[in-house]
């Protein structure tokens, strides 16, 4: 009884902290991160569903304009940057050790096909990733994208997504879970402004798929915090 009682103390009072407690999100990508408003949008969308405590972090701040809203600006999107080169220069390193995360969205892949990398190359250097963010923090949540489609040369993308099912399943780990997130299906060229970059309704349709998979992080990580103060009683 008196174990159950110090239980339910330490719940009372860290249990509302875990809930204000900053929880650093980092939106990883190339350009369709850096210029995509489906950031102001995500961002939004956590703030009317009362996650106020998601500070979004990284490098860069680019300040694309998406219909008025005075958004989190931090991200780690780096526009014509391809995933071989980031996992092969190790730049994924620097970025972390300068802004630490709990959570990473990537969506990766699209500047590979361009310069026609092999699905392994591309699958490779995520490995790599994953490795590097498990070395900064290793209670990483990890959220990786099927990309969006790419008309002008969308075999290499189809071929990719059809990879990460089945790797993501692989590097999986309970400590730090990888989600796939599919953000190819139902996704048109209507959806993209000039045949890579998504528009409005584009940035609209990843955020709602990005936004299930990124609750499901938060949770995962308070469901964490909530063992360990269950585990110190």
């Amino acid at each position: 009884m008196v174990q159950l009682r110090t239980l339910a103390a330490l719940c009372s009072v860290i249990l509302p902290v875990l809930a204000q407690t900053k929880l650093r999100y980092m939106p990883f990508g190339d350009s369709i991160t850096e210029f995509g408003c489906w950031r102001a949008f995500l961002w939004q969308k956590l703030q009317q569903d009362g996650y106020t405590n998601v500070d979004f972090v990284g490098s860069m701040t680019s300040q694309t304009q998406c219909s008025g809203i005075n958004y989190d600006k931090n991200h780690e999107g780096h526009a014509g940057y391809q995933a071989v080169n980031i996992a092969n220069q190790n730049q994924l390193v620097g970025w972390l050790q300068r802004n630490p995360a709990d959570i990473i969205t990537m969506h990766l892949g699209t500047n590979d096909a361009n310069a026609r990398r092999s699905t392994q190359d591309v699958i490779n250097s995520f490995s790599k990733m994953v490795d590097q963010m498990r070395a900064a923090n290793p209670r990483m949540r990890i959220i990786v994208a099927k990309i969006i489609p790419l008309p002008s040369n969308n075999q290499p993308i189809v071929s990719l997504n059809n990879a990460i099912p089945a790797w993501a399943t692989s590097k999986n780990t309970t400590d730090s879970p990888i989600w796939v997130v599919d953000q190819y299906t139902g996704f048109t060229s209507s959806d993209l402004g000039d045949g890579v970059h998504p528009n409005t309704s584009g940035d609209r349709k990843m955020t709602e798929v990005w936004y299930p998979a990124l609750v499901g992080a938060i949770k995962s990580l308070q469901v964490a915090a909530k063992r360990e103060v269950e585990f110190k009683a």
